[in-house]
């Protein structure tokens, strides 16, 4: 990434957001649906794609192993895989990416045969694949785990069952790849339901897989000995539309957001609703607006279709402003609190136990220099900002930028008063 993490956001807070958002594709979805091209015999044309930095190291990594990449323009990608002929990932591309562990099902179901470096990306705590590779040996293929890298290989790839101990979305994805070219039916018990495992399923399946059941926790998949080209559009970002929602109620704001699936976005807005903002739902937009004080709620992080974990950071923001004490649990992930102290340097009274966090509301937040510690961490201090008294400095946007397209032209075209500075360690702050 070069320098990049020496660029910095400074925002001038307290101006409600009003006008209109257009969310761009959900970026959880466009990392498992380009390294599932490379299942084709044939073009894949992929629309609505995120214009990120995950995105486009996925890309990097596909064309490093033979792929023809060509972009059509901004949000269009189309992937010619037929050129492929290595099962192996870049260590050095793929490392610093959680998604990267995508091409291991990807490559098992092509070439019986798979080498990827273990996954990066966020860190908060250890991201164990056994799920992924518990799977892959119920399909047939053996493993092995060597200076960094997973090797998994098959004879040949048997349809089976598979009972996830835990709701794992990549585990679901992984063996969902694994076992769309696999011999027989595979049928995956106690599957993720998030609305990306059901894009990447509508995307295998408009290149002919044979798959039922995703969006409900058992998933059944009929091995086909091929799949064909296809044109897709990626579904609109969950998480990048929550992220607008609350901003919006944090600055007291009024606006309507584009391009959405409102029923994605059920449990963010009964959370809302419930914190006293106001939610109105159209085809595919919906209006936020805000215009009496929050009130406290309390929050508890599930697998979907419950309360989702990449939100906690976000409403956090909200919570710390609203009236009364707020309790959040996380319930997926260990040390996802660790933004925490980014928020208290603002102002913000949270008390942290394990996955525990109790928020006492204040008034109001105060500038701060903050930096983001992982890529949603990264949106609540974007949010907390947005909201507070004064000018505040973010540091470690490159976190931000992993998933957020064009956030700073976005967030302006709201009203907010947010710029993007580049900052060698020898000069004052200077506009790109």
């Amino acid at each position: 990434m070069g320098r990049i993490s020496l660029d910095k956001f400074v925002v001038t807070g307290g101006i409600p957001l009003k006008g209109t958002v257009t969310i761009s594709g959900a970026k959880n979805a466009a990392i498992a649906i380009l390294p599932a091209a490379i299942l084709s015999d044939e073009v894949c044309r992929i629309e609505n794609v995120p214009n990120i930095t995950d995105v486009n190291a996925i890309l990097h990594i596909i064309e490093d192993m033979g792929a023809k990449v060509k972009r059509i323009d901004k949000s269009t990608v189309e992937i010619d895989p037929k050129s492929i002929r290595t099962y192996v990932a870049s260590y050095e591309l793929a490392r610093h990416m959680r998604g990267s562990y995508y091409l291991l099902g990807a490559l098992l179901g092509r070439f019986s045969h798979a080498i990827v470096s273990m996954p990066g990306g966020c860190d908060f705590g250890l991201r164990p694949i056994d799920q992924h590779l518990k799977g892959f040996s119920a399909l047939g293929a053996a493993y092995s785990l060597e200076g960094g890298m997973v090797d998994v290989q098959a004879e040949q790839l048997k349809g089976n069952n598979v009972y996830m101990d835990i709701v794992s979305v990549g585990a679901t994805i992984n063996i969902m790849l694994a076992a769309v070219k696999a011999k027989g039916v595979t049928v995956i018990e106690n599957a993720a339901k998030e609305p990306h495992i059901v894009d990447l399923a509508n995307f295998l399946s408009s290149m002919g897989a044979d798959i039922r059941g995703a969006g409900t926790d058992v998933i059944k998949i009929y091995g086909v000995e091929c799949l064909h080209g296809t044109t897709y559009s990626i579904i609109p970002d969950q998480i990048e539309a929550g992220t607008y929602m609350v901003a919006i109620a944090a600055t007291g704001g009024d606006a309507i957001i584009e391009n959405v699936i409102p029923k994605h976005l059920e449990s963010i807005s009964a959370k809302l609703e419930e914190m006293g903002v106001l939610i109105e739902e159209f085809d595919d937009s919906i209006r936020v607006k805000r215009k009496e004080n929050l009130q406290k709620c309390n929050v508890k992080t599930m697998p979907h279709p419950g309360f989702p974990t990449d939100m906690q950071p976000q409403i956090s923001v909200l919570l710390a402003i609203a009236q009364g004490t707020s309790i959040i649990t996380e319930s997926v992930w260990d040390s996802r609190f660790r933004y925490v102290e980014e928020l208290r340097r603002m102002g913000a009274q949270f008390s942290v136990d394990g996955k525990l966090a109790v928020i006492e509301g204040i008034e109001h937040l105060n500038a701060a220099p903050v930096k983001a510690t992982d890529l949603r961490a990264g949106a609540a201090v974007v949010i907390a900002a947005l909201c507070a008294h004064g000018v505040s400095q973010i540091e470690e946007i490159h976190h931000i930028e992993r998933g957020y397209e064009d956030i700073v032209e976005k967030l302006q075209q709201l009203g907010a008063d947010i710029k993007r500075y580049h900052s060698p360690e020898d000069t004052q702050l200077k506009a790109m």
